[in-house]
């Protein structure tokens, strides 16, 4: 994938897209067009006969020209003005009627393949959207996919019909005269090879130009959802300048794509111009020496001068097509992204459902877990270095540790955000990695640290917690124990009130309750809390503690806590030191037996924070 901010050079999809067939690529393209094949073979037969009937004007005009005029015959004349009158109106017909059948059609084929890309960007895991700017994916699911509706409405029928069309063209030309007809095909070959020149060379520099609106949508993506921070530290000029130096390497690629399309057009224009003049003398020589009607010469000229679009669009058309080859390769390379792996194979009982009707209670079990990020350095030290901890049923279980020791990380890998490189996590006694993702997700809630709102009502927002049932005494129920009642009755429409762009409209305290409010809603039998009270004021702190209280007394519960009170919510505490678990027990216990925790819990400031060795890389992130 293209760095965040385009590198100078070309990356290695960029250079590898210049290696790929164009053809092959858009052929993957095929499952999403077969639906709607009829209707687009169709449209290429229509397309084809009405291209046609600009062949057979020539043809009038020869019998105009070496009848009725030669003969003086007005009425003729008439005939044969009425005749191109009507072939030029049915061309016109048929090219409308071509654009009617595949508008509706290949809307549906984008809507498909956009569908198709969100699904696959939920399913996609964690690890890959931390490695790919949300630019780059923004850009694949609008700009790149409207190159390829452009494709498979213009270029793709195009590049047959005029293929048709000149082949016919040449047919007519060489049954007039072979000798002319071959004077114009002499330009065949160098066409052939300066397209294939021209296709490598766009092919790459095509990528360039997608790949850079990426980087570019991303700057843009960034700066609306920092505007605070962009205001707040009078940064708009530099990010400005960012946004203008992005704008100005994608200009100079844009050019580049238009050099390479002039060039191409030019010398396609000129070598048939070059040709087409030469039979042109040719046949006047022989029209001189009675070797040739003037009809007929009229209507080879005609003829060639009706192929002048179907070859000088051929530049036009091969540009499109690579473009639309670019935007399929950029398209598959997120289709192609593995999945998050589900429970290993069909047939496997659900293993939560086997748990409950055993009567096995566990809690939850970390045996021997061992965490490293995919794109971790190989010699960088794991972020979890086999953790081995057991959460009884209907405990709560504290998690304390130092700055980037991979508390958060630990408590990702519960409801498989990330997966364990090593060891394992059982709930209730099963494996969680043979148990399908809903069903999991379902058993553990989860809320972070960073409270992330859609732009949708606060009732929305807090009963994606809950099942499809749940309604407003859930609603209710939550919005008490997060203590966010009192403000959510306060907005305009209460529960029904948009939140905007995640949730900027409302203070960091206010958004934090409502993740709390939604990770309590439906009930979980497992709840994992990453340091849920950290943007509230004491004494809400408080009441939240009280509510909380009565939530967990009826679930298993692993909360991140970096402060004494969120720690007392819990029945013991778990102290998560390079990379493992190092000590467990009571808040006063570990307060006696570990100067560690002592020390974390004491808020001393100390410049050297040994805990930060082994999270680094973590922390980084």
């Amino acid at each position: 994938m293209p760095e965040k901010h385009a590198p100078t050079k070309d990356t290695p999809a960029q250079a590898a897209a210049g290696s790929r067939s164009a053809v092959h690529s858009l052929l993957r393209l095929w499952p999403y067009v077969r639906p709607v094949r009829a209707r687009l073979f169709t449209a290429a037969f229509v397309a084809i006969v009405a291209s046609c009937l600009s062949l057979v004007i020539p043809l009038v005009l020869k019998w105009l020209v070496d009848g009725p005029v030669t003969a003086g015959d007005t009425t003729g004349v008439w005939f044969g003005a009425l005749y191109l009158l009507l072939l030029g109106i049915a061309e016109a017909v048929l090219f409308g009627f071509r654009r009617w059948l595949v508008a509706r059609p290949l809307a549906g084929v984008e809507a498909s393949m956009r569908a198709a890309l969100y699904r696959r960007l939920q399913r996609l895991p964690i690890a890959f959207h931390d490695r790919w700017a949300s630019g780059q994916l923004l850009s694949r699911g609008t700009t790149d996919l409207m190159l390829v509706r452009m494709f498979l409405a213009f270029p793709l029928t195009f590049l047959l019909v005029n293929g048709v069309t000149i082949l016919a063209g040449y047919a007519v030309l060489l049954a007039q005269d072979w000798t002319l007809g071959l004077v114009l095909l002499t330009p065949v070959v160098p066409m052939v090879i300066l397209c294939s020149l021209f296709e490598r060379k766009y092919a790459v520099v095509a990528r360039r130009a997608q790949d850079q609106v990426g980087d570019l949508t991303t700057v843009v993506e960034e700066s609306v959802l920092g505007i605070r921070i962009v205001k707040g530290f009078g940064r708009h000029r530099s990010q400005a300048a960012a946004f203008r130096s992005l704008a100005e390497r994608l200009r100079g690629t844009e050019l580049a794509k238009a050099r390479l399309l002039a060039g191409i057009w030019a010398l396609i224009t000129f070598l048939p111009e070059l040709a087409v003049g030469a039979a042109l003398v040719l046949g006047t020589v022989q029209v001189a020496d009675d070797e040739l009607s003037a009809g007929t010469l009229v209507a080879f000229l005609s003829t060639a001068l009706a192929l002048r679009w179907p070859v000088e669009s051929i530049g036009f058309l091969l540009a499109m097509s690579q473009e639309a080859a670019t935007a399929t390769e950029r398209y598959f390379e997120v289709m192609d992204a593995a999945e998050e792996a589900d429970a290993a194979g069909d047939g496997i009982a659900d293993a939560a459902d086997t748990a409950d009707t055993a009567g096995v209670a566990d809690g939850v079990r970390f045996e021997g877990v061992v965490f490293r990020y995919p794109d971790a350095p190989g010699d960088a030290a794991p972020v979890l270095d086999g953790v081995d901890l057991h959460i009884r049923p209907g405990e709560t279980m504290a998690l304390v540790g130092g700055t980037g020791c991979g508390k958060t990380t630990l408590t990702a890998l519960v409801p498989r955000l990330h997966e364990p490189t090593g060891g394992r996590i059982l709930l209730d006694g099963a494996d969680i990695t043979l148990m399908p993702r809903d069903r999991l997700r379902s058993l553990v809630a989860v809320a972070f640290e960073e409270p992330t709102l859609f732009s949708a009502s606060i009732a929305t927002n807090v009963l994606m917690g809950a099942g499809p049932d749940a309604g407003e005494p859930e609603l209710r129920r939550a919005l008490a124990v997060a203590q966010a009642e009192g403000f959510v009755d306060r907005l305009p429409e209460g529960p029904a009130t948009g939140v905007g762009e995640q949730g900027l409209s409302l203070s960091g305290g206010q958004r934090q309750r409502l993740a709390l409010a939604r990770a309590v809603v439906g009930r979980p039998r497992f709840l994992v809390l990453d340091d849920p009270l950290s943007a509230l004021d004491v004494h809400t702190e408080a009441r939240v503690e009280a509510a909380l209280r009565e939530v967990l007394r009826d679930t298993t519960a692993l909360v991140v806590a970096h402060r004494p009170s969120t720690v007392l919510l819990a029945d013991r505490v778990a102290l998560l030191s390079g990379g493992r678990i190092t000590a467990v027990g009571t808040h006063q216990e570990l307060l006696r037996e570990s100067a560690e925790y002592a020390w974390l819990m004491s808020g001393a400031d100390d410049e050297h924070d040994k805990h930060d060795e082994h999270g680094e890389y973590e922390g980084a992130r």
